[in-house]
């Protein structure tokens, strides 16, 4: 059984026991959250149901692991021969959650 399932303007597809890292969500670490934008979920037959945007009743829930930041990268601005130079860093804050159950 697997579910395809929208956070943080990304999609995902996820089974049970899955372990990813999505956009930084505010949960504590050891929390239990609830995704409801469930875009398709697969039933206990194996049928896919796809939504119109979303499939009504679906949910996946989902155990909060890790709160963290990214690798950091460089962004590196320059105009040639005009002594322009401009250098940022930037890291991503992200949410790592694990699958635990999916319900449709």
């Amino acid at each position: 059984m697997y579910a395809v399932l929208k956070t943080g303007g990304k999609q995902y597809r996820v089974q049970e026991g899955d372990v990813l890292f999505v956009e930084k969500i505010e949960a504590e670490v050891d929390s239990t959250i609830e995704l409801t934008d469930i875009l398709a979920v697969t039933n206990a037959e194996g049928k896919l149901v796809v939504g119109s945007p979303v499939v009504e009743g679906a949910k996946v829930v989902a155990k909060v692991v890790a709160q963290g930041k990214a690798k950091k990268i460089v962004v590196f601005k320059f105009k040639a021969k005009k002594d322009y130079r401009k250098k940022q860093g930037h890291r991503q804050p992200y949410t790592k959650i694990a699958i635990e159950k999916i319900e449709a």
